[in-house]
């Protein structure tokens, strides 16, 4: 069952906290280190898991055991041309370390995502809602995730255009 909680003042803090300690780790393998995804939207209702997005100039310099003493895990998701590390605390996910190389950064999907729906409070709004409903209708993980694709979709179309990117699908196949 995906759970979709209220928003939470503290997650901006929790991102500094687990910023902090990420470069403290990476050292220089890290250029850039933003928060992304629904927990950096101000308002915005989400899974209550911090998502960071991370520049490492050279991916082969971001071993998967890195972050292993502050909790995460590499874990292979399907997605090429970047790595995920995951945070726990038991069997509940609590932060996604997702690094991308320069040439995925500056028109990043989940960053475009973001910072769109940071902008346009209407289109955060229209995504919070289907995000409670499809949460209270007991979805669950790939269910709940694809049920969101064509809104998904609709707002990166938004973002991208704004930007003078063309269109590109969300999901990596």
């Amino acid at each position: 069952m995906v759970i979709v909680s209220s928003y939470d003042q503290a997650w901006p803090e929790r991102f500094a906290e687990a910023r902090a300690e990420i470069l403290a780790v990476a050292g220089d393998r890290f250029t850039e280190v933003e928060h992304v995804g629904s927990t950096s939207v101000p308002g915005l209702p989400a899974k209550p898991i911090i998502d960071i997005a991370a520049l490492a100039p050279d991916l082969d310099a971001v071993p998967p055991g890195l972050f292993d003493g502050l909790g995460y895990r590499a874990e292979d998701f399907g997605a090429p041309g970047r790595l995920l590390f995951v945070r726990r605390a038991g069997d509940v996910r609590t932060h996604h370390l997702h690094v991308f190389p320069p040439t995925n950064w500056e028109y990043n999907k989940e960053r475009v995502l973001a910072a769109h729906l940071r902008k346009y409070p209407e289109a955060a709004r229209r995504y919070g809602e289907l995000k409670q409903k499809l949460a209270a209708s007991g979805m669950t993980g790939d269910a709940y995730t694809r049920a969101k694709t064509g809104l998904i979709q609709e707002l990166s179309d938004a973002a991208r255009a704004e930007r003078g990117l063309p269109p590109e699908p969300v999901w990596e196949e």
